[in-house]
């Protein structure tokens, strides 16, 4: 696109020399039917909006104009340039749309309408994730990627003609253009088109930095115009002697990459070298490979950039190889590409539109256009502009959908999700309260899966509440936690299964352990049971050795002396003794961690026990009085 606006150029505002100027700088590009519907689109948008003048005082039509101009210099089709004059002529004079595709056919009348939703949407962006929503969401929101493209040279001439807005406005449009414009254009490969919107949008969101760099550029272009005279003129002398015809252009970086390296870097402008690059054009892949041999034969390359993108090309299709040599003691950045490779790096994925140089003016097919191949390697060789977008979007928004708050916000939700989702999305306390939603202004079922680039808007009542029924219907893992939360708080009717499910598993898991411990204990009683049968129980439950414990015996089971048990400490009754076959015991949740080894007490033990104790404590009391009558003597003395 032109770096100067078509209004700049022409300095006039008569539709008739408008019209023609358009036609003497861009018409050998079209036929003399293209030509015929272009100046037919004209005359009706100047039927239409003659008197009508924008807030600045110039004529409306001026700036649909430039746009269809922005639109020639990507080299697009008729139907493309109409669009471009009718892009926003139906929110200006309403009664237009249904007589724009009546004149003009339904592919204008669409891309036009694509344009108008767009216009229409509050875009605003906080955070890079927002950002990055919002582009996927105008993919998913148009069927013609010229809807994009039309949208691209709108905010491109309204960065170039930003000077009669107030400055707050210019920085707002510029954080736009920067989050969402320019990267869209970047991901389309429109590489002309985004360096001139980051340069404008750096002029107005940073005025300081823009002239510093702006200034310091101008100076270093004439000092070093010599010096890129001579690094010229040595690749032109080698490239002659191998008989390989290449075109060399030398050009300044743009302000924006400059800005970026200076962050990047913690550097000045002026610390700043290679602010100036070089760029050769040939007419095959080999020649560019000879040229980088070439070129690194003259000087020498700096280590670790060099970058092949015509073997690995970038996901928008760009290709060139890329190098940094170090000429005459300072960095020179040299790319290297085919004339096919430059047209797509300038102009993206509109090259699918671009028309062949010569006399027959046929379209060039998709699968001719390395951009295509390089996008997306579609293997029909007879694709349509409309399978390869549908393609294109399919790969970009995956398994998403975009949808927007009233208020503009984009929210990003699975396929298939619904309000109830949305309002969760908002705010928790949104989805709890919903009892209604609207989708475009018209009522919808809660539970409709809602559709890209719906503006939805949640009905609420201070006295709803979650339902069983909204559980089952959400689609997203923070529709379902909080709902969940909510019902087990506050619904005695909710049945959580997902709780009940892992209840009925630490049953299991206890119950199992408890057949063990069950069956280690039937298995002792077995081999010790001729012993058992003329042992006598004292009624004590034995725990680590000793029966000096206060314990509870269990009221369903009500083991007896001689049964297996078990036992689990118990929150408020302290040991609790089970029969090591009851079922309450095996309910107890966690119960592998509570059990505590246990057995009945006999008379023998008692007796041994009770010897023993008393030995210890006649031991401790003689000790004890020994001490006593220590001291005594020592206060007599």
């Amino acid at each position: 696109m032109a770096e100067e606006s078509f209004e700049t150029n022409t300095l006039v505002t008569d539709p008739d020399i408008l019209i023609n100027t358009f036609f003497s700088r861009y018409g050998d590009n079209y036929t003399e039917d293209d030509k015929e519907k272009i100046r037919s689109a004209w005359e009706y948008l100047i039927s239409k909006t003659f008197e009508l003048k924008r807030k600045c005082g110039k004529p409306y039509y001026l700036h649909p104009m430039r746009v269809a101009a922005c639109l020639a210099d990507s080299h697009l089709g008729c139907e493309a340039i109409c669009a471009g004059f009718f892009h926003n002529l139906v929110e200006a004079v309403p009664e237009c749309s249904e007589e724009i595709e009546e004149k003009f056919g339904a592919d204008i009348a669409r891309i036009c309408y694509g344009t108008s939703k767009i216009t229409n949407l509050k875009i605003k962006s906080q955070t890079l994730q927002q950002a990055d929503a919002i582009r996927k969401m105008l993919f998913a929101m148009v069927d013609d990627i010229r809807v994009i493209l039309v949208k691209l040279a709108d905010r491109l001439d309204r960065m170039r003609n930003l000077k009669s807005v107030s400055e707050e406005a210019q920085r707002a449009v510029a954080k736009e253009v920067i989050d969402i414009w320019c990267p869209l254009a970047s991901r389309l490969g429109m590489s002309d088109v985004k360096s001139e919107m980051e340069d404008l949008s750096l002029k107005y969101s940073n005025p300081d930095a823009f002239q510093q760099i702006k200034t310091i550029v101008a100076a270093k272009k004439a000092e070093r115009s010599e010096y890129l005279e001579r690094a010229v003129k040595k690749i032109y002398t080698a490239t002659e002697k191998l008989g390989i015809n290449v075109q060399i252009k030398s050009r300044a970086k743009h302000f924006y990459s400059i800005y970026q390296k200076m962050r990047k870097r913690n550097k000045s402008v002026d610390e700043l070298y290679d602010l100036f690059a070089l760029r050769i054009l040939c007419e095959t892949n080999a020649e560019c490979y000879t040229l980088i041999g070439i070129v690194h034969g003259i000087w020498k390359p700096m280590d670790g950039r060099f970058k092949d993108y015509i073997a690995m090309p970038k996901a928008n299709g760009y290709q060139s190889l890329h190098t940094t040599v170090i000429c005459e003691g300072r960095p020179l950045e040299i790319q290297i590409r085919t004339y096919a490779m430059h047209n797509v790096a300038e102009h993206g994925v509109a090259s699918h539109w671009l028309y062949k140089k010569g006399t027959n003016h046929d379209m060039v097919k998709a699968e001719d256009l390395s951009i295509i191949n390089q996008l997306r390697a579609l293997r029909d060789e007879h694709l349509t502009d409309e399978n390869f977008f549908a393609e294109l979007k399919n790969e970009l928004l995956g398994d998403s959908i975009y949808v927007f708050t009233p208020m503009g916000d984009v929210k990003e939700l699975p396929c298939g999700a619904n309000a109830i989702d949305f309002a969760y999305a908002v705010h928790s306390g949104v989805g709890e309260k919903i009892v209604g939603a609207k989708a475009d202004g018209k009522i919808i079922q809660l539970t409709a899966p809602l559709k890209n680039t719906q503006i939805v808007e949640i009905l609420t009542n201070p006295q709803a509440h979650p339902t069983q029924a909204q559980l089952k219907a959400v689609h997203t893992s923070k529709a379902r936690q909080k709902i969940h939360s909510w019902l087990v708080e506050n619904d005695p009717t909710f049945i959580d299964k997902e709780a009940e499910a892992k209840r009925q598993a630490e049953i299991i898991a206890n119950t199992l352990h408890s057949k063990q411990v069950a069956e280690r204990l039937a298995e002792e009683k077995k081999h010790k049971s001729s012993k058992k049968n003329q042992t006598a129980y004292t009624g004590k439950i034995r725990v680590e050795g000793s029966d000096n414990f206060l314990v509870n015996i269990a009221q369903c089971c009500k083991p007896e002396p001689g049964d297996p048990i078990v036992g689990y400490v118990s929150h408020k009754k302290g040991l609790v003794i089970h029969s090591a076959n009851c079922l309450t015991f095996l309910r107890i949740p966690n119960i592998q961690n509570r059990i505590i080894d246990v057995s009945w007490a006999t008379k023998g033990e008692n007796h041994e026990q009770s010897k023993a104790e008393l030995k210890e404590a006649a031991e401790k009391q003689k000790a004890k009085n020994l001490q006593i009558e220590k001291n005594k003597f020592k206060k007599i003395r």
